[in-house]
């Protein structure tokens, strides 16, 4: 699932290309990944509305559009936006470009594409078609039960140390999971969890209200270097994520123990393990990470 790092890549791309464009029209093969309403009744929101400014806001992509309102999409497990041209033959999009769009097979699988004014195209390609779209009112949406419910955005000034550990206040469970917890911290996922947790030396088993001082402060530390990082080599492709040109990010490179199970420790030379918790998986070393 694309995560913090991820999706805000994505939010910077589309920035310098679609601000101040103007939505003409929209197709789907997929009436389901509309969420809130019928497909034919956001397509009529949506048609003609300008797109004032794109952010995120934890794994949420929000086009704030004229007339006060947002369209919410929310990649899910697998989806991403590209940008180009592409023309219907039979049942499927060919990309008109030949640049990475056209030769990497993870950029095919278009469900829910959007006609700009410049002539250019914006699609959704989603593999397991979970990604979802919403159309909302702005205030309407910034004052919902769920946006209230998110947690602070750890890449932001205003989450200090101290904004961290009273986030961590009164939680229970095992670290691995609280980090994911999008109501503690907004935008960490399962790939990001294991690359803090490895550079901070904590077990992903170890209860929250077991770290010490001292642990809170690597994490802490951690939490803002790893997604620093991610954001900075423009997120993980090792799966299907790719930027809105087609190109992978380049956080592979540098991944610790994501998915590396039985490679060696980059740090000491033991073994990566694999175990689950709450039904995901965790990649850890026991050497370096001691429960």
């Amino acid at each position: 699932m694309p995560e913090l790092p991820e999706v805000e890549t994505i939010v910077r791309e589309l920035k310098k290309e679609v601000l101040n464009r103007t939505f003409l029209d929209i197709w789907t093969d997929n009436p389901k990944m509309v969420k809130r309403s019928s497909f034919d009744n956001f397509k009529k929101q949506i048609k003609g509305r300008k797109i004032k400014d794109v952010r995120r806001r934890a794994k949420n992509i929000l086009f704030y559009l004229s007339g006060d309102k947002i369209m919410l999409v929310h990649l899910k497990m697998t989806g991403h936006f590209l940008l180009g041209k592409w023309k219907r033959e039979k049942e499927s999009w060919t990309p008109l470009s030949k640049g990475q769009i056209a030769k990497d097979p993870m950029n095919r699988f278009l469900h829910l594409i959007f006609w700009l004014d410049n002539g250019e195209m914006m699609a959704l390609s989603d593999l397991r078609k979970f990604a979802k779209a919403e159309f909302w009112g702005q205030e309407e949406l910034e004052n919902s039960k769920y946006f209230r419910t998110l947690g602070p955005e750890p890449l932001e000034k205003t989450f200090t140390y101290d904004s961290f550990k009273e986030a961590l206040s009164n939680k229970r469970g095992r670290i691995k999971s609280v980090l994911m917890d999008q109501t503690v911290i907004a935008g960490i996922g399962n790939i990001y969890s294991d690359e803090i947790l490895f550079y901070s030396k904590i077990h992903p088993m170890k209860s929250v209200q077991d770290l010490s001082e001292k642990e809170k402060k690597k994490l802490y530390s951690a939490i803002i270097k790893v997604l620093t990082l991610g954001v900075k080599l423009r997120g993980e492709s090792f799966s299907d994520y790719r930027r809105t040109l087609g190109q992978k990010g380049d956080y592979d490179k540098v991944r610790k123990v994501y998915r590396r199970t039985g490679e060696e420790c980059p740090s000491c030379g033991g073994k990566i393990e694999r175990i689950k918790i709450g039904g995901r998986s965790a990649h850890f070393c026991s050497k370096c990470q001691k429960l």
